[in-house]
């Protein structure tokens, strides 16, 4: 069977497949997934980003009975070339082939999938080319590295019709579905604020300098759409997330899974319309550009989103560190993890627990299968508007400047009035001097009020704020404009 011919006998027997089994079929959960063994209906997977996340990727990818991975793709050929070998083991001796360039595994009509876990900076660009090369892709948080890239994927996803899943796995948690499904059903009251946390303890990235990339690394492929700048941190891999031609900071890093359980509880499917940042990159000075210590406020009239970054020491708050807190009228649910969590009374009685994870990458390809987006749990439009709250709240940041507390206390008190945001407030300072920051002497950055247009996703009234939204690409590694995908 040519290829061209295998694709569309694929796709139109998964189609024909999912017709005539929607009307008394169940959606299976994952413990009584029913994997195919046919050779004509094994999905062909290249994993593109190897070293860190997309472990994980291989490892769903490589265990299943339906899907082989026939790539592995990396701009490091030393991890590349072992996680390749390590794939071969676990496909009985079928060894991956190796590749650096993404577009060249594009042009394979062999792959079905791409799973992207390469860094932030990538992770548009490599969806959009794949899904304009017709494949389905799974893609890790955030989707983007700025607002408009995760509204263009989304974009190229529906016009190519493509099956595109965010990696927010909580999605597929059947504890955490339901703890959403109670508060949602009024069981903690009418919610009104939900509190994302990431209390995550980070170090000094190193001094500032002028290093070279490692050797084994394709440094022109690495950095992609990323402007052509020498590496300036000590350690190449990782630390990339602390500076903002790569990464987008921990509110981008951990955060944005804790951002999305956020908004999935308030019910919220669009972008809020004002954003307040405050914070700083305290404790040390090294060669990272991002806050370590972040307050983020997002305005949705009477409901509104807050997330606190703490990169020092900090105590647990309401018993999470990094977790999700619904505040009702009748009392609050914390979600600690990404599968469970509990609610309790006004009285802090517990009333209610949630446990229990799942599959995200098996509903992932039952949706592939079935060829219909609407099958995900966390659908690329979800993590587009989670992963543009985190970019919301940097724009903020960065475009606010340095004020002393008294000042930002005054700036606050202007621009916001509910309780909830005064007592974080207090409670950051508290946090900083706690770990010893003097802010007589120590910048403590407060960002610009932003207004918001959630119909097009636009900051109003803010040239600086708006050019944020974008960026300046590097050619060939462009991301298409508005319209263009």
């Amino acid at each position: 069977m040519g290829i061209k011919n295998r694709r569309q006998f694929l796709e139109e027997s998964m189609l024909a497949a999912a017709t005539a089994a929607a009307a008394t079929t169940p959606v299976l959960v994952a413990a009584e997934e029913v994997q195919s063994k046919s050779p004509n209906e094994k999905l062909g997977v290249a994993v593109v980003g190897v070293r860190g996340r997309g472990g994980s990727h291989i490892g769903a990818f490589a265990g299943r009975q339906d899907t082989e991975i026939l790539y592995i793709c990396d701009a490091d050929r030393d991890v590349g070339g072992r996680r390749a070998e390590e794939v071969g083991k676990r496909q009985g001796g079928k060894v991956p082939t190796f590749e650096e360039d993404i577009r060249k595994v594009l042009e394979d009509d062999r792959v079905d999938i791409v799973s992207i876990a390469t860094p932030n900076h990538w992770h548009a660009l490599g969806a959009i080319w794949a899904m304009q090369a017709g494949k389905d892709v799974y893609v890790e948080k955030p989707v983007s590295h700025n607002v408009s890239e995760g509204r263009r994927i989304v974009e190229a996803a529906r016009k190519y019709n493509r099956i595109c899943q965010t990696g927010t796995q909580s999605r597929s948690n059947p504890g955490m579905q339901t703890l959403i499904d109670f508060v949602q059903s009024g069981g903690i009251g009418e919610v009104k604020v939900a509190r994302g946390l990431c209390y995550k303890r980070r170090n000094s990235i190193g001094e500032r300098g002028k290093y070279d990339a490692p050797k084994n690394v394709n440094y022109d492929l690495w950095l992609g759409p990323a402007p052509e700048k020498s590496v300036s941190r000590p350690q190449f891999h990782y630390d990339w997330h602390w500076q903002r031609d790569y990464g987008n900071g921990d509110l981008g890093n951990q955060g944005i899974h804790q951002m999305d359980i956020a908004r999935w509880g308030l019910g919220i499917d669009h972008l809020c319309i004002s954003t307040l940042s405050y914070g700083g990159r305290f404790g040390y000075v090294d060669a990272g550009e991002t806050a370590n210590t972040q307050v983020v406020s997002h305005g949705y009239g009477e409901k509104s989103l807050i997330f606190e970054v703490r990169g020092l020491e900090t105590a647990a708050y309401k018993g999470a560190k990094i977790g999700v807190i619904f505040e009702g009228t009748e009392g609050y649910a914390v979600c600690p993890s990404y599968h469970n969590g509990s609610a309790f009374d006004k009285d802090g009685n517990q009333i209610k627990s949630f446990s229990g994870g799942g599959d995200h990458f098996a509903n992932f390809v039952d949706a592939v299968r079935k060829r219909d987006h609407q099958v995900l749990n966390a659908d690329i439009e979800e993590g587009h508007l989670s992963s543009a709250l985190c970019h919301l709240g940097n724009i903020s940041l960065n475009c606010g400047g340095n004020l002393d507390i008294d000042k930002a206390k005054e700036a606050l008190d202007k621009h916001i009035s509910q309780d909830d945001v005064h007592d974080t407030f207090q409670r950051t300072l508290a946090h900083g001097k706690d770990n010893n920051v003097d802010y007589a002497t120590t910048p403590f950055s407060f960002g610009e009020l932003l207004e918001i247009n959630p119909e097009d996703e636009s900051i109003v009234g803010n040239e600086k704020a708006s050019h944020l939204l974008s960026r300046e690409y590097r050619k060939p590694f462009e991301v298409p404009a508005a319209g263009q995908v």
